[in-house]
C-alpha cells in the first residue's frame, strides 16, 4: 500500500518549520535558543493565581464554543480601553491560539483558485494554510529596513481571483508598524477590489514607541470585512497557554465559528476564565511591558557594542541584525547554523520567513525576552566569534 499517495500533497512535501529544526538543534548543543519567540521567566503571580481558582473553583466542561462569555466580554471591554475600538462580545469567537485563528479564517473565505495577498516577509504558516484551502498565495516583498506598504507593488498583485489579504500588523520579524496613510491605503484597495482583511495583529500591544496600535478593522469601509486576530500568549508572554481570539461581524462572523466548531470546538476553559481576569490587570500588563522594554534596550545595546547592526523597529520580541552592514559576508543561514554550533547561540534566519524567491539573505532575528544573565552571555559569545 502507498502510504504517500494518500498524504495531502501540501503537507507530504513540507518539511519541519524553521523553528523546529533551531530549538531542536539550540537543544541539541545546549545553545542559548534566541531563535523561538517565547518570554524565558516567571509567570505573573496574579495570572497563575487566577488559573489555579478557575480549575477548583469553575466548571471544566465545554463552555460554549465561541467562547466564555465572560472572556468575550473582556476582549471587548480590552479593545474599547486600549485602542478605542468598538467591538460586541457577540463578534469575539475564542480560539486554541492565533493559528487556529488563521486557519479558521483561510479555510471560511478561500476557495479553490482564489487568490490570497500575503506581504513577506511573513509568518510561515499563511502559505501552507491558503494552499490546503485550495488557494494561490501571492506574495508581495516588504523591503528592509523600513518594510514599508508600497500601493503600486500590492495594487499590480491584484487580479479578478484575488478574494484576500493577510496582514501581519505590527510585522514579525521586523517589527515594524503600518503608518495612518498605509492603513488608509489598504482599505481603499480592499474597498475597491471586494477584499477581505485577514489581520493577525498578535503584537498589537507589545509596542514600544509609545503609540496606541490601530486595527484595519478601524479603517472606513473595513469593519464589515476585517478579520481582527488577538493573542494572550502575546499579550502576557503565555505562549503555551495558546488562547486567542477572532473579531468579526455579521455573516463572517458567523462562518468563522462554523468552521472554528470544527477544528477545535472550543479552548481550555480554566486558561479562559484566567485570560478573562487578566485583561483587566492594568498593573500585570504595564510590569510584563517595562520589562520586556528594558530587555530589548538590553539587548540591542549589547549587540550594537559587538559591532553589529541593529535594524530600528517599534514591536514584538525580536530585534533583526544586518549582517551585511555589520561588515559580515556570510548569508543569514549559513550565519545562523555556524552561531548555533560554534558560539552556541541560536537565532532566526530571516529568508526563512520569506515564500518567494529574491528574498534577503543578510538578515537575522534574535527573541530578547530573556534573562538579563542570558542575553549578556549570548552577547559575550557572539562578540568572541562573529566572523568578520
Amino acid at each position: 500500500m502507498k502510504i504517500h499517495s494518500h498524504i495531502h500533497p501540501v503537507y507530504a512535501q513540507m518539511g519541519s518549520t524553521v523553528f523546529e529544526t533551531l530549538s531542536a538543534l539550540a537543544r541539541e548543543t545546549r545553545a542559548i535558543n534566541l531563535g523561538q519567540g517565547f518570554p524565558d521567566g516567571p509567570v505573573p503571580p496574579a495570572l497563575l493565581d487566577a488559573g489555579a481558582r478557575a480549575l477548583h473553583e469553575r466548571s471544566s466542561q465545554y463552555p460554549p464554543s465561541s467562547g466564555l462569555p465572560e472572556l468575550r466580554g473582556a476582549v471587548a471591554r480590552f479593545y474599547a480601553q486600549r485602542q478605542g475600538l468598538v467591538v460586541e462580545p457577540g463578534d469575539v469567537i475564542v480560539t486554541s491560539g492565533a493559528t487556529e485563528a488563521i486557519a479558521a479564517a483561510v479555510l471560511a473565505l478561500v476557495q479553490a483558485g482564489d487568490e490570497v495577498l500575503l506581504f513577506q516577509p511573513a509568518y510561515d504558516a499563511y502559505a501552507p494554510l491558503v494552499r490546503r484551502a485550495g488557494g494561490m498565495p501571492v506574495s508581495v516583498g516588504l523591503a528592509a529596513p523600513h518594510f514599508r506598504y508600497d500601493e503600486a507593488a500590492i495594487a499590480a498583485a491584484i487580479t479578478p481571483r484575488t478574494r484576500a489579504l493577510i496582514l501581519n500588523d505590527p510585522l514579525n520579524p521586523a517589527g515594524t508598524v503600518a503608518t495612518p496613510d498605509e492603513l488608509a491605503m489598504l482599505g481603499r484597495l480592499c474597498t475597491a477590489h471586494d477584499l477581505v482583511a485577514i489581520c493577525d495583529e498578535v503584537w498589537e500591544q507589545v509596542r514600544f514607541d509609545g503609540v496606541a496600535h490601530r486595527s484595519l478593522m478601524d479603517v472606513p469601509g473595513m469593519a464589515e470585512r476585517t478579520v481582527k486576530i488577538g493573542s494572550a500568549g502575546k499579550i502576557f508572554g503565555l505562549t503555551g497557554w495558546k488562547i486567542g481570539w477572532m473579531i468579526a461581524r455579521g455573516e463572517l462572523a458567523t462562518a468563522l465559528g462554523r468552521v472554528h466548531q470544527f477544528l477545535t470546538f472550543t479552548s481550555a476553559v480554566p486558561l479562559q476564565w484566567a485570560v478573562a481576569e487578566g485583561l483587566a490587570m492594568d498593573a500585570v500588563l504595564d510590569d510584563l511591558h517595562a520589562g520586556w522594554a528594558a530587555s530589548r534596550a538590553r539587548l540591542t545595546a549589547g549587540l550594537e557594542g559587538i559591532g553589529l547592526h541593529v535594524l530600528p523597529n517599534a514591536a514584538t520580541w525580536f530585534v533583526c541584525v544586518d549582517l551585511a552592514a555589520s561588515g559580515i559576508a556570510l548569508e543569514d543561514a549559513a550565519f545562523s547554523e555556524r552561531a548555533v554550533r560554534e558560539a552556541g547561540v541560536a537565532m532566526l534566519p530571516v529568508s526563512a520567513l520569506y515564500d518567494l524567491d529574491g528574498g534577503p539573505k543578510h538578515l537575522v532575528r534574535l527573541c530578547f525576552t530573556k534573562p538579563d544573565d542570558m542575553l549578556d552571555e549570548a552577547v559575550r559569545r557572539l562578540g568572541a566569534w562573529c566572523p568578520r
